[in-house]
């Protein structure tokens, strides 16, 4: 499988699961939906073999036509705030969560293979305590082919909201992150606010910004729509990401037998696995 656009939708649910479910029902059109201040609930209760009292089920809304990535915390204070959802119609380009690359809550990143080349999509809910955007400044992830970088980063600032006269502390920080990742601030086509007070002595803010790569054409290009705002305070944002022609191969990609290529894949996938975290598994059985 050959994919030459994604549709993206991304919005800040406000801790609303009939808003998720409504979104992933009706906006089945798009390829991937990030989803931002998701609430995680109790699905049910289950018996558990190890105690007598029952075992509790708490996720993330799911439906039928999405693969949803997310991650599953053990308590409530400290759960994640991101959620990608991926039509299921994709799911040949092998997507992973990328937890090798940002092992943060509030951080999803996801890689897929599109042909012979791999892309990443990272969905980010940063507090007003911006820890999130600091541990981006700390790891230095250096990666490649970032298609997108979006989400609600909770800063306010004059750059990107020209109804917003003062300068935050926190751009200098987020300016550096996009220049380390090689991507850019989006300018959306409609310059409307993503978030709405139900105060009226609040003003509307514009807080849930997308990072695109340089050269694509959809750079400052994505949609605010507003009449999809339904019963959440922030407004959905909307790309259609081509991925470049040049960029797409079409011939088979083989690993020959001894060569530099294949030694540079085994090291690279024995670097991956090293990684991984097994203090959950320390025994075989538990593995099993």
């Amino acid at each position: 499988m050959i994919c030459k656009n994604i549709k993206i939708f991304s919005q800040n649910i406000h801790k609303n699961n009939l808003l998720t479910n409504t979104i992933l029902e009706a906006q089945r059109d798009f390829d991937i939906i990030f989803i931002q201040e998701l609430l995680w609930a109790l699905i049910w209760s289950i018996p558990s073999s190890i105690s007598k009292e029952e075992e509790h089920l708490v996720e993330v809304p799911n439906h039928p036509n999405w693969t949803t990535f997310s991650i599953n915390t053990s308590n409530d204070y400290d759960s994640s705030r991101v959620a990608s959802c991926i039509n299921i119609r994709l799911l040949q380009l092998c997507f992973s969560w990328r937890n090798d690359i940002f092992n943060h809550r509030n951080i999803l990143c996801i890689s897929f293979f599109n042909c012979c080349s791999i892309y990443f999509l990272v969905n980010i809910y940063s507090d007003l305590s911006q820890i999130a955007l600091k541990y981006l400044k700390d790891t230095k992830a250096n990666i490649n082919n970032i298609l997108i970088m979006t989400g609600d980063f909770n800063i306010r600032d004059s750059i990107w909201n020209l109804n917003f006269p003062h300068y935050s502390i926190h751009s200098n920080l987020f300016t550096d992150i996009a220049d380390f990742m090689n991507l850019c601030m989006s300018r959306s086509t409609n310059q409307v606010s993503t978030r709405y007070s139900n105060n009226w002595n609040n003003s509307s803010l514009v807080i849930n910004l997308m990072f695109l790569k340089p050269d694509s054409s959809e750079l400052n290009n994505h949609t605010i729509h507003l009449e999809w705002r339904l019963s959440s305070d922030h407004t959905p944002l909307t790309v259609d990401i081509t991925i470049m022609e040049e960029h797409i191969q079409t011939r088979k990609c083989t690993l020959v037998k001894n060569s530099k290529e294949e030694e540079n894949f085994i090291t690279e996938l024995i670097r991956v696995i090293t990684r991984l975290n097994t203090e959950n598994i320390p025994s075989k059985e538990v593995l099993e």
